[in-house]
């Protein structure tokens, strides 16, 4: 792959940024405004286009292995650039037990576009940073793989996303919120807004240990903190691909008064989140604040029932 070959595939940027008219915010004398990420690339959006890209430059069209669970939407993205732009890529599942079952339609995806799927045990996935482990998925991997971590989170894509935090800064946002997988978007963010605008990072996994993640990604980008960010760990809903009744009937809602269809693992909580934190009196009148719609609803992704 040519290094400058992915803007053959034309992404839309800067994404655009909307305002939408909600009660809830507007009573508040809040300004709600969607920052459409979802709009960058079909195939790969969001975050995921600005996460991948800088990485797929570094690895100049060597083959690409990386890490995700059974629906991740990174390991989705990363077979499709890997379709798109001509170089093999292999996705290490976290789950054993799935190798023996009928792929599930987010996995299906990846393997039709060419991605090798090597399934591994809960506990050699969580130990995939440790280099003799690595060493070995590597094996299974085409020679000279260039490896992407879990959710494409280091620091080339982190700073690869300080530009999402440019843009919304340019287009006016005081306040932006995105939802947190493992907290890279959300680094970059932050450094990318500065040091007088707010980030607000919905994590959608339980835990508290994301903090401590963001802090060592911000070091490994920039070489220590970077912008003004908090997380409100209060609306992950149970854990990663794990929703509610009540999550599922703010998201209808919420998709019949804008008329925006809301991917449920993460942009329905983060969305969830500011509507709380609105009414909670956590903005000022006057406050622009910008949701970042990082990705869409993917029909093989579970919604309405808990996991």
């Amino acid at each position: 792959m040519n290094p400058l070959g992915l803007s053959s595939l034309d992404p839309l940027l800067p994404s655009p940024l909307e305002p939408v008219e909600d009660e809830r915010f507007t009573r508040h004398g809040v300004r709600l405004l969607l920052k459409r990420d979802d709009l960058i690339h079909p195939d790969l959006p969001g975050n995921k286009w600005r996460k991948l890209a800088p990485n797929l430059i570094r690895a100049a069209g060597r083959p690409v292995l990386t890490f995700g669970g059974a629906y991740s939407n990174h390991l989705r993205a990363t077979a499709a650039a890997g379709r798109l732009l001509g170089f093999p890529t292999t996705g290490v599942v976290r789950g054993d037990e799935l190798a023996g079952r009928p792929l599930n339609p987010s996995l299906a995806r990846c393997a039709a576009d060419g991605m090798r799927l090597l399934f591994v045990d809960r506990a050699t996935y969580r130990a995939k940073g440790d280099p003799e482990v690595l060493a070995r998925l590597l094996d299974d991997a085409p020679p000279g793989s260039f490896v992407v971590p879990e959710g494409g989170s280091n620091a080339l894509a982190v700073r690869g996303c300080t530009e999402l935090g440019r843009e919304l800064r340019a287009q006016g946002a005081d306040v932006a919120a995105v939802a947190c997988g493992t907290g890279g978007t959300l680094a970059g963010l932050a450094a990318g807004l500065g040091e007088d605008r707010r980030a607000i990072g919905v994590p959608v996994l339980r835990g508290g240990f994301l903090a401590t993640d963001i802090r060592a990604l911000q070091e490994a980008a920039f070489g220590g903190p970077a912008g003004d960010w908090s997380l409100d760990e209060r609306f992950h809903f149970g854990g990663y691909a794990r929703t509610a009744p009540a999550l599922e009937e703010f998201a209808a809602d919420f998709e019949a008064r804008h008329g925006l269809a809301i991917e449920r693992i993460y942009v329905a909580k983060m969305v969830y989140g500011l509507v709380t934190l609105v009414q909670e009196g956590a903005f000022p009148p006057g406050t622009a604040v910008a949701a970042v719609i990082t990705g869409r609803p993917d029909p093989g992704q579970p919604s309405a029932a808990s996991r």
